[in-house]
């Protein structure tokens, strides 16, 4: 879909959208409609009970008076409490609310007093939300009938300063970007992503924006020592890869003065559970987990496209996780590239085992100011937290602060759970230095976090478990039902404000 800005107009045909604050007070083009239709505008709010309050809508049909199809009140709630977020929840409920009912509308945004955002700023951010909710993967749709297709191709968003809002919409488009990378990524078959055309895509989807990107085959990590992460993709024909992505938009007289920023995704492109085999119920879901290498992907793309001045690494270990001759057995022990040994007493807690090797890599390799693991690791985070909330773990206080502030901004929140050393004894094993699960029911999310941290040593470091918000069952403001890319725009956002 596409978001044009063009200066403001007085609605004339087609489908106008306006705004409302609380208290049914209307905005400028509103009240001038309302006028025009000798207060048909404001008799529907009333008989709806429509006043403006935030999420609220109102749709009023050929309003008398005019030669419009339709108008769309949109309700912001109080005017000194809107901001990015909700500008952008009411951009995606414009998208959805017109998304089967026209080709193009023109949403008028007018100056609100009070407003922290000034008109191009709020402009932006409602274009942004628009965007974000149209996306749809339907590229195996062959039957779909013309009825369920969306037919809205683009908004244009009238605004004094036009020009403005064009220029603070480019790099929200940017992210935008990554984000349908990440969706598409984690909503494709296993039969088409594999952990070879994993690697294929991302690196020509980055290095068309001036990344470096570097893929790394069996051979290559067998003499890196990766037997963790080997071990886990050794059951499957397709073979295992780490892919590498390196974005450095620092001026050049600071390129190589600061240490890179690094975020490392869990990819495995689908989990059978291998030996230790999950339930046939829902196995199918197990497309997506790799969203961890997808989000990182995606954000590597939002930082490489909006040219951040930034250092920062994207590092992903992709397999997969499959039971035939070859696999790995429960009660094999693999030696981690860091000389740590573990043994693996359930094949279905595998992804520790990829992000173990991968984030001793990224720590040995660049020496970064601090990692960032991403991974649909395990269910007992669902168990704790549903789905409205990914779990945070951190061994440093002030990055995991920022991370927290970041998702609440944005609304893609994140909640800490406790690490320590009563959690971490419970990885000890007889046979080896670890086991790759404690053997127990409880703190299944904390003991897995406990085992990856024995692989980051001093570096700070902060694990989320996106288990359950990578992917949705449901349509939420904007997201539509399916592959969310939860953690792109969070990353984004906390790097943007931290770090360029």
């Amino acid at each position: 879909m596409k978001i044009t800005f063009a200066d403001p107009a007085r609605p004339a045909k087609g489908v106008a959208v306006v705004f409302v604050l609380e208290g049914g007070k209307w905005t400028e083009t509103g009240a001038l409609l309302d006028k025009k239709t000798k207060g048909a505008l404001r008799r529907a709010a009333k008989a709806a009970k429509f006043t403006g309050k935030k999420g609220q809508e109102l749709t009023v049909l050929a309003p008398t008076g005019t030669s419009l199809d339709r108008v769309l009140a949109v309700g912001l709630g109080n005017a000194d409490g809107i901001d990015a977020k909700i500008l952008n929840e009411a951009g995606g409920a414009i998208q959805a609310a017109l998304a089967k009912h026209t080709a193009s509308a023109d949403i008028h945004v007018d100056e609100i007093k009070k407003l922290p955002l000034d008109t191009s700023k709020m402009a932006a951010e409602i274009g942004y939300g628009a965007e974000l909710r149209s996306y749809r993967f339907d590229k195996y749709r062959t039957r779909e009938k013309a009825e369920n297709k969306p037919t809205l191709k683009g908004l244009t968003i009238r605004v004094p300063g036009a020009a403005a809002a064009r220029k603070a919409h480019a790099p929200l488009g940017k992210i935008a970007d990554g984000v349908f990378l990440t969706r598409d990524l984690v909503s494709e078959p296993p039969n088409v992503l594999y952990p070879a055309e994993f690697a294929d895509r991302i690196k020509a989807e980055l290095t068309a924006l001036g990344a470096k990107v570097t893929v790394l085959g069996v051979k290559e990590m067998e003499k890196l020592g990766m037997g963790a992460l080997l071990g886990v993709g050794q059951g499957s024909t397709r073979e295992s890869k780490m892919v590498i992505m390196e974005w450095n938009g620092l001026k050049a007289d600071k390129k190589g003065a600061a240490k890179p920023l690094a975020f490392i995704g869990k990819g495995v492109c689908f989990d059978t559970g291998g030996i230790s085999i999950k339930p046939a119920a829902g196995m199918e879901d197990m497309k997506w987990d790799m969203g961890g290498a997808g989000v990182v992907s995606g954000l590597m793309k939002a930082l490489a496209g909006r040219k951040a001045e930034v250092h920062v690494i994207g590092a992903v270990g992709l397999v997969e996780n499959m039971p035939d001759g070859n696999a790995q057995r429960p009660g094999d022990i693999v030696t981690s590239m860091s000389g740590q040994t573990v043994e693996v007493l359930n094949t279905d807690a595998e992804g520790r085992l990829v992000l173990c090797d991968v984030l001793h890599y990224v720590k040995e390799r660049f020496k970064p100011k601090f990692m960032v693991d991403l991974a649909t690791l395990t269910g007992a985070v669902i168990i704790a937290l549903g789905e409205s909330r990914a779990g945070m773990f951190a061994n440093d206080d002030d990055l995991a602060d920022k991370i927290f502030t970041a998702g609440e901004e944005i609304g893609e929140r994140v909640w800490r759970l406790p690490l320590g050393d009563e959690y971490d004894k419970l990885l000890d094993s007889d046979a080896a230095d670890m086991k790759n699960i404690s053997g127990g029911r409880g703190a299944g999310s904390i003991t897995a976090a406990q085992f990856l941290q024995r692989f980051v040593g001093d570096t700070p470091w902060v694990h989320l478990d996106i288990a359950g918000v990578t992917w949705s069952k449901k349509d939420t403001a904007v997201v539509p039902k399916g592959g969310t890319a939860f953690g792109v725009r969070l990353l984004e956002k906390f790097v943007a404000e931290n770090y360029g």
